[in-house]
């Protein structure tokens, strides 16, 4: 892992806290950046989040799917943490801390969007950071792949109907066009640009290619990442300087979520006797999120300076450090699976 992966946190809270003081010493200028949208989809927002996520799709080898059969498990426990038990979790969640626990310290019209921003961020798994998950705690390369190329497949046609259905549910208007547009624009063209890219580099018989122009591509992924935290907290500086209380009531709930769906699948996988180097993988890409996904679908849907945006911001803060922390306490609980 290069510097940028390695102190992630850091350039995380930095990009936060930089993205803070900007947006309330320039709050014109992200404005106007605000006002730089096109069919309710910010433009440079989209720039960014693309440039963050080419590369990650471009690390995706698709043909790995053909290797599903071999260990089903693993691949079924993170299939049904995804799509059967996390978005239902986290809208219930959300609907249990701002309906009733909060009800008395949120208004109920912000109380509604930061439920929709925690829904979108629970119908997300993780993508792209899971493959730094896995690194750490000694999985499966390749079986982390074949989860990850499974999810983004039934990402494509299942995002859409669970969020509608889940946003529905808690009584929240869902403009259908804007939310197809979105999962077209944040997952399957990037999915078919990375599926493009790999299939050009492999007809260049060279499999070090592939390494090569990932390796080239990380420190732009890594910068897209953080010029997107910077323009998100910019966008919600006023917001947090005037209510950091509010971070926290958000923050609460995503980590009680976080930490239940790791603990689920966790002793899941050892009733199911998987091995720790697909236990680990299977556990954290349902335990974290693609946030990507989740905040640009937030911003396109509620709008840049909305709750819901606020909500999947909070996910980005909140993620890194807890799932560092349960990297740390898989590789502390090896021996449950040797």
């Amino acid at each position: 892992m290069g510097i940028f992966e390695r102190f992630l946190s850091i350039w995380v809270a930095l990009s936060i806290v930089l993205g803070v003081i900007l947006g309330l010493w320039q709050p014109n200028v992200f404005q106007a950046i605000a006002n730089l949208e096109m069919a309710n989809v910010n433009i440079v927002v989209a720039v960014f989040i693309w440039v963050m996520v080419y590369p990650m799709m471009v690390q995706i080898d698709f043909s790995a799917i053909k290797d599903v059969g071999k260990n089903p498990k693993g691949l079924m426990l993170t299939l049904v943490i995804n799509w059967l038990i996390k978005p239902f979790t986290m809208a219930a969640l959300g609907w249990l801390f701002f309906n009733f626990i909060f009800v008395d310290l949120v208004d109920p019209a912000s109380a509604q969007e930061y439920i929709a921003g925690m829904i979108l961020l629970g119908v997300a798994p993780c993508t792209a950071m899971v493959f730094v998950w896995s690194q750490l705690t000694k999985g499966d390369a390749n079986y982390t792949l074949v989860q990850v190329s499974v999810n983004d497949v039934i990402m494509i046609f299942a995002f859409a109907p669970i969020s509608a259905y889940l946003l529905g549910v808690s009584d929240i208007q869902v403009p259908w066009e804007t939310l197809i547009i979105s999962v077209v624009l944040y997952v399957l063209l990037p999915l078919l640009a990375g599926i493009i890219t790999r299939k050009a580099l492999n007809e260049w018989h060279a499999e070090q290619s592939i390494e090569q122009f990932l390796s080239r591509l990380k420190p732009y992924s890594v910068i897209g990442l953080l010029a997107t935290v910077v323009l998100l907290f910019g966008f919600q500086a006023n917001t947090i300087a005037s209510d950091p209380a509010t971070i926290g009531l958000i923050a609460i709930p995503l980590m009680i979520q976080t930490y239940g769906i790791f603990i689920i699948a966790y002793v899941a996988a050892k009733w199911m006797k998987l091995p720790q180097n697909i236990a680990a993988p299977a556990c954290l890409i349902g335990t974290s999120n693609f946030f990507e996904l989740a905040v640009a679908v937030a911003i396109s849907l509620f709008g840049l300076h909305s709750g819901a945006a606020l909500a999947t911001v909070v996910g980005v803060l909140v993620e890194v450090p807890v799932m560092l922390s349960l990297v740390y306490i898989i590789n502390n609980t090896q021996s449950w699976f040797d």
